[in-house]
């Protein structure tokens, strides 16, 4: 398994629709006319629409493909830290790069569990890093769960 640290995935390129970013808006519930109205948006700083940060999130799997062999039947999300560099516009072609940076074992509450960290790169079309998003998803065998709470 930690001969897959360190190694890129295939770059995936996705192109940024206005469309999906006023669905995006729309589905979390953010009224912003930065996210739908141009008229209003080329009056911000930013000059027209742009996506809300986490609207990245649709260009990374979740849970993650692991690069390695993963004994464990279950995943849950660990959480994430998001850094933002450049805004989304629509007609960017953004690729993102998943770099497996660790894997480590603890015993907690749910049995073993393997600790996954990567790291999502966002590039945009002109090469400029648009966000990095370090996110962690911890592997455990819900069966071996089970079998400890029926006994």
């Amino acid at each position: 398994m930690r001969a897959a640290i360190g190694r890129d995935s295939e770059p995936k390129t996705y192109l940024v629709e206005a469309g999906a970013i006023r669905r995006f808006a729309d589905a979390i519930g953010d009224p912003s006319l930065l996210y739908r109205d141009e008229r209003a948006a080329r009056k911000s700083s930013y000059g027209g629409i742009v996506a809300p940060p986490t609207f990245l999130r649709l260009f990374r799997p979740s849970p993650a493909i692991p690069e390695f062999p993963n004994p464990l039947s279950s995943v849950l999300d660990g959480g994430s830290r998001w850094e933002y560099f450049e805004p989304v516009r629509p007609g960017d072609r953004i690729t993102v790069t998943i770099r497996l940076v660790d894997l480590y074992e603890r015993a907690g509450s749910l049995g073993n569990m393997l600790f996954a960290v990567r790291e999502n790169r966002f590039v945009n079309q002109s090469n400029a890093l648009v966000a990095v998003d370090r996110d962690t998803e911890i592997y455990y065998d819900a069966a071996t769960k089970e079998v400890e709470h029926d006994g």
